[in-house]
């Protein structure tokens, strides 16, 4: 026979079950899922709640533990394994999880309890006394200090200075990143191409001092041929890059008409 439940609050149905299953001293692991049933059905029939979303929550449950309840009286489903399926797995996991953020929860609520027995009081200390320095004797601070000690100490010092260097570090110069903008590099190929009417690829790739500028000087080559500033000719694979020039001309290929 079931037994009714008066508690009026709970956070959940899962609140509920576990409060069932502590309340008959039940284990977790082997819930006799016909009695919990019938203790939560009695439970929810002694609900008296107009909140139609919290009581869908319980009725769910109940649906789970009726669905559960019906496996129970079936053959035990067998895994790929061979080991026998427990209807009850899921829902043990699920309360398992639940009491642990539950107990959590209990832990951060004592801790709120406890911090607010602390009181913490503003400085409140004089402005004097704030500021006050307190002097420095320099007979007693040197002591018996003299200048050979004073030596050995600085020796030691700049010795574990040394000791520090990284010697293959050391020797690394300063890495600075290079500005080359294609505006620039455009402007300085147009030019160029201005002077010599025809050049080669690699005389124009070597002039540059490094590699940035080589991949810039590339991009500003691609553009003038897209403009039709520029031409190029290559004889043979591997061969060295023949560039023609049409800058100052009116129109590329329009040279022979006028």
């Amino acid at each position: 026979m079931g037994i009714p439940v008066k508690l009026q609050v709970f956070e959940g149905p899962l609140d509920l079950l576990l409060h069932l299953i502590d309340k008959n001293k039940i284990d977790i692991y082997d819930i006799p899922i016909v009695e919990i049933t019938n203790q939560y059905m009695d439970y929810i029939k002694a609900m008296e709640r107009e909140d139609l979303n919290t009581m869908s929550e319980f009725l769910v449950m109940a649906a789970t533990l009726l669905d559960i309840k019906c496996r129970m009286l079936l053959p035990k489903e067998v895994t790929e394994d061979g080991e026998e399926e427990d209807p009850r797995q899921e829902l043990v996991e699920q309360l398992l999880e639940y009491k642990m953020y539950k107990f959590m929860s209990y832990e951060l609520k004592d801790r709120e309890t406890d911090s607010e027995g602390i009181l913490y009081k503003e400085a409140t200390i004089p402005e004097e006394v704030m500021e006050y320095v307190e002097p420095v004797d320099l007979d007693k601070l040197l002591g018996d200090l003299t200048l050979a000690k004073l030596n050995r100490i600085f020796k030691d010092v700049m010795r574990r200075q040394v000791d520090k260097v990284d010697p293959v570090r050391s020797k690394f110069g300063k890495i600075e990143k290079e500005e080359v903008t294609l505006t620039d590099k455009l402007g300085y190929v147009y030019e160029y191409a201005k002077e010599h009417r025809n050049f080669s690829f690699r005389s124009l790739l070597t002039k540059q001092s490094s590699k940035t500028q080589v991949v810039v000087t590339f991009l500003a080559i691609l553009q003038m041929m897209k403009e039709g500033q520029i031409s190029i000719n290559q004889e043979q694979p591997f061969d060295d890059i023949l560039i023609t020039s049409h800058v100052g001309e009116e129109r590329y290929g329009d040279s022979g008409d006028q």
